[in-house]
């Protein structure tokens, strides 16, 4: 039996929104057009591919099957698709991006000015969000992330220098609280913690020095689920954060900051822009590559 493409392509579109009404709205077809393609598909197939109620509309476990097995391939076939018809024009089209706060500000936003301008037709769409997002299940086309937290199956482009983390205090919490001389130190500090959406607990703080590598799960009063907070907390006296170097560094030179544990911070790799091995990169999505790309 051979499926009409436009049918598979609705069905998908139904189980990633949870929804005829936005599914039809993404497809510029009526909701009741869609409603009848789906159901044509399920008779043909023999099997019920949704579960339907008043509030929501969810993928049944022969529509989980078919979802995984298809959905990758029509991403594959659309970006094909996009990629020839942009052979005809000029870079065009929306490339979206996921990156923390921290990669927008410092990497991504440095460069849209030094491209946008030249090509018109380009949009970029820049989420900040500090989860450890699924970039094709969500549509991103790329995501960026220190180095050493991307997935293996992902192409992964430098865009940043090594970045190095830092321990730092304010001198009013210092006043009341010793100098701590190595990572255990830190147990009888008040540290400023984070919990991440999707990691689950508290971050720990990673430390090496020569051959010896520690992995020190802190305690404090305070937990923010975002770095700026935790910045802003230690500026205010409330306890030791760990964070960027390149966050603090002019903190610390103007003395509101004090660096502690400098030699137990390593290097580590910076920031990467990522996306699936299988696309077929756009000539838009290899613009912005090419331009962020660290030399």
């Amino acid at each position: 039996m051979r499926e009409n493409l436009n049918d598979l392509t609705a069905f998908v579109s139904v189980a990633r929104e949870g929804s005829f009404t936005r599914a039809a709205a993404q497809l510029g077809v009526s909701q009741s057009a869609l409603s009848q393609t789906v159901r044509g598909l399920e008779e043909r197939l023999g099997v019920r591919l949704f579960t339907r109620t008043t509030r929501r509309v969810a993928p049944t476990e022969a529509g989980e099957r078919l979802l995984a097995a298809i959905g990758p391939r029509l991403e594959g076939i659309e970006a094909d698709l996009a990629a020839l018809r942009e052979l005809r024009d000029k870079p065009a089209g929306t490339i979206r991006i996921t990156a923390s706060e921290h990669a927008a500000n410092s990497i991504l936003l440095p460069m849209l000015p030094k491209l946008l301008p030249d090509f018109p037709d380009i949009k970029v769409e820049i989420n900040t969000d500090y989860r450890m997002v699924d970039i094709v299940e969500q549509r991103f086309d790329a995501g960026v992330r220190l180095g050493e937290s991307i997935a293996k199956d992902m192409i992964a482009v430098r865009i940043g220098p090594d970045v190095r983390m830092a321990v730092v205090g304010s001198p009013a919490y210092f006043s009341r609280h010793p100098i701590p001389k190595k990572p255990q130190d830190l147990t009888g500090h008040n540290c400023i913690n984070v919990r991440l959406p999707t990691h689950g607990g508290l971050l720990p703080w990673d430390f090496k020095k020569g051959r010896h590598e520690l992995n020190v799960r802190v305690e404090g009063t305070l937990i923010f689920n975002g770095f700026p907070q935790i910045l802003n907390a230690a500026l205010a006296g409330m306890g030791l954060a760990f964070t960027l170097e390149e966050v603090v560094q002019q903190h610390i030179a103007e003395g509101r900051l004090v660096r502690v544990l400098e030699d137990w911070c390593s290097v580590f790799p910076g920031y990467h822009l990522y996306y699936p091995s299988r696309r077929q990169p756009s000539a838009a999505f290899a613009l912005i590559v090419d331009a962020l790309r660290y030399a």
